[in-house]
């Protein structure tokens, strides 16, 4: 069944057709829900690629913060600096400084994406490549932990220039001509973390993958409804494990690696030199549901806004900043719905009930795991002491981990 909208016209009639089917009220499985389920998805990425909204200028995005948290202009000097600074800057007088940007993404939590004017130098702050700034910056005593590195505590502090270039040269090593360096950040990251360490599992990251082989990869094959192939995935006992044999033979790499202290980092991707796609997860916290929402989130990015050239997404899915950052909406948003799709999920028993039996039947009418629907209903609620026996606690890590690690 074609649903591919192609023109304005098709996409008003699809939109009349929803509205009837909503009024019909089709029963869960059926097919007049399946049409219903398939129109909305279609809905959406007509609209995703025909009604883009531009990213708001850093003014627009203060001033929307200040509204939305009733700040007045003497409220941002401690951010900004003196009053008249305050003033230039929201009437454009006077560009944001570094120390600015950063004053007003970790206390207003407006995105760097928004608040950097160039966005190609997004979180652009450089890393000086001093002797004392490795020493004090990239936890080389923690990568020799984990075996990343095969250097002596000895010559971590004789040389630790020289450590940090022998883990980076299968990257093009510490000289920031390097492509690793030239990468730009993007996610939904607290300002706070260190970025260091950010890029140090970055590198890690994209080292373990070199050793994977993958399929060529083919953008034009990543869609919703692949989206929701790797969904059902979930639906199996050992559907971590399936999902990355699934992905590599499809181009895409899948790297599970523990996240390093101050960086509190679910997951990420970039692109190798090759160009596959390697997603990164940390399984930082260890349940059935986490695992899917994170992997299915890296997957959105992928899909939607992973480019060739120098980006990388990273992602700690916990903080909530308020960030007005389209992709990472638009990431979560595919994440939920190529596993529950919207038009369904409102309509459930499992949302309207909200009990264990009703999460069940609604994982079994769509073919995943029970997990899923209870972190949804967990998310939307706000309330993760919920459905503590369904989410699959302690499931994760002991497929991909010899033994079992505790969260940082």
């Amino acid at each position: 069944m074609n649903t591919l909208i192609n023109n304005p016209e098709q996409y008003r009639k699809y939109l009349t057709e929803v509205e009837q089917l909503i009024e019909k009220d089709p029963v869960a499985g059926s097919a007049a829900a399946e049409r219903l389920s398939l129109l909305a998805l279609a809905i959406e990425e007509f609209e995703k690629n025909n009604f883009q909204f531009r990213k708001p200028t850093a003014i627009e995005a203060i001033k929307f913060r200040m509204d939305e948290q009733g700040l007045k202009q003497s409220d941002l000097v401690q951010f900004i600096g003196s009053k008249s600074k305050v003033s230039e800057i929201l009437a454009g007088k006077r560009n944001l400084t570094l120390p600015m940007i950063r004053a007003l993404n970790k206390h207003l939590g407006i995105s760097l994406d928004v608040l950097v004017s160039n966005e190609d130098e997004t979180n652009d702050e450089s890393i000086s490549l001093d002797e004392d700034t490795v020493c004090s910056s990239f936890p080389l005593s923690e990568m020799q932990k984990r075996n990343w590195i095969s250097s002596t505590a000895d010559e971590i502090k004789k040389n630790p220039r020289a450590v940090l270039e022998a883990f980076l040269r299968p990257l093009g090593g510490l000289t920031p001509q390097g492509a690793f360096w030239r990468r730009s950040i993007h996610g939904q990251i607290d300002s706070t973390a260190n970025r260091t360490g950010l890029i140090a599992w970055s590198a890690r990251v994209l080292i373990l993958a070199r050793a994977q082989r993958a399929a060529a990869y083919k953008h034009e094959l990543i869609n919703l409804e692949f989206m929701r192939e790797v969904a059902r995935l979930s639906s199996f006992d050992q559907g971590p494990l399936l999902v990355r044999e699934f992905l590599n033979k499809r181009g895409i790499k899948i790297v599970v690696e523990r996240h390093l202290p101050k960086t509190k980092l679910d997951g990420g991707c970039l692109l190798d030199a090759d160009g596959n796609p390697v997603i990164g997860l940390t399984l930082r916290h260890d349940r059935i549901d986490y695992f899917w929402h994170t992997l299915l989130h890296e997957l959105a990015h992928v899909y939607k806004h992973l480019k060739p050239g120098q980006e990388l997404f990273l992602d700690d899915l916990e903080y909530n900043s308020g960030s007005v950052d389209q992709k990472e909406r638009e990431a979560d948003n595919i994440a939920r719905d190529s596993s529950i799709p919207r038009a369904i999920w409102k309509r459930s028993e499992a949302f309207a009930s909200q009990t264990a039996s009703a999460i069940l039947d609604l994982a079994r009418t769509l073919g995943i795991h029970p997990a899923i629907v209870a972190g949804r209903l967990r998310y939307e609620t706000n309330n993760y002491t919920r459905f503590n026996d369904l989410v699959g606690q302690g499931q994760v890590r002991k497929m991909f981990f010899k033994e079992e690690v505790n969260a940082d």
